[in-house]
């Protein structure tokens, strides 16, 4: 018998336990590129920090969000070819409306 709040399998969304199940290669993959991210970020502070011209900084910036876009965008890759798909096959469609409300979020 199973207990409460633990699962016997690799569903995506069990109750209230959400859960990803990304592979070791995609986990490894999205921890690096957060790890690049997370430096830009510290250098940015650094440059504000030492005075740097304005337009320099604003560039440092831009190149931050466009980094952060790729990995939302492959989270969403695989969210919707793992997680999507799975829930679809359980027969929960409401899914399609929180994918929904997921990427109007990300396309602010």
């Amino acid at each position: 018998m199973e207990q409460q709040g633990t699962t016997t399998h690799d569903s995506c969304a069990e109750g209230h336990h959400r859960k990803s199940h990304h592979s070791d290669k995609t986990k490894s993959n999205l921890i690096s590129r957060l790890n690049r991210i997370e430096g830009q970020v510290r250098g940015v502070k650094g440059l504000i920090e030492k005075d740097t011209y304005c337009d320099d900084v604003l560039n440092q910036i831009a190149s931050i969000q466009s980094a952060l876009n790729g990995v939302g965008k492959l989270l969403l890759e695989h969210h919707m070819k793992s997680c999507i798909v799975e829930r679809i096959q359980e027969g929960d469609h409401d899914v399609l409306d929180e994918l929904l409300t997921t990427m109007n979020k990300l396309m602010k």
